[in-house]
């Protein structure tokens, strides 16, 4: 019986291994004995999907003051690294365009990808943290092909080169709470 297994292993790939064999993407990785989340597929909570689906209502009117109703929804105002005292002027400020649908642009991208679902805190009906895009919590320069054309997706070339070689992320990143807290959307160095 071992024998036929092995066989049908050899031949069609079905075993444990067989999608990295196959050049198929993984979206987990064994760290320890422990199973490490590559992306998160699965379902979001609903208060997730309300907070991104106001943002992305933003993305959808081209206006980047439509975040200020994301904003609000919080009660305490999300990290937006230099533009804490001000985000719309100061996203409007850094978007080529000067009216911020160059952030809105990045926001879409963001959003587009998967998260990576992080366990922060002891609450443990809130203690997942959704960050987008889930290439920031990686090892970037351990990433597979699949995981380099996102981290294309949302940085340039250049950009997600010298990231990978600093092994350190240096993009936009987002980050929603279990309960629908915006916690952060800013660019890190």
């Amino acid at each position: 019986m071992l024998l036929v297994a092995t066989a049908i292993y050899l031949v069609h790939g079905h075993g444990p291994t067989s999608a990295a064999h196959a050049g198929e993407k993984e979206t987990t990785s064994v760290v320890g004995d422990q199973r490490k989340e590559r992306a998160f597929h699965g379902a979001l909570p609903q208060s997730v999907v309300d907070m991104r689906e106001m943002i992305l209502a933003a993305v959808h009117a081209g206006d980047v003051g439509e975040l200020r109703d994301a904003i609000e929804w919080n009660e305490i105002q999300p990290d937006f690294g230099e533009g804490n005292d001000d985000p719309i002027a100061y996203w409007k400020r850094v978007s080529a365009d000067g009216e911020g649908r160059e952030v809105l642009a990045t926001i879409a991208n963001l959003l587009a990808l998967p998260p990576a679902r992080l366990a922060i805190g002891k609450d443990p009906e809130n203690a997942l943290v959704y960050v987008w895009p889930y290439v920031a919590e990686l090892p970037l320069d351990k990433l597979r092909a699949a995981e380099v054309v996102d981290l294309y997706r949302v940085m340039s070339a250049e950009e997600g080169k010298a990231a990978r070689a600093q092994k350190k992320w240096t993009g936009w990143r987002l980050a929603i709470g279990a309960d629908g807290t915006w916690h952060t959307f800013r660019k890190y160095d």
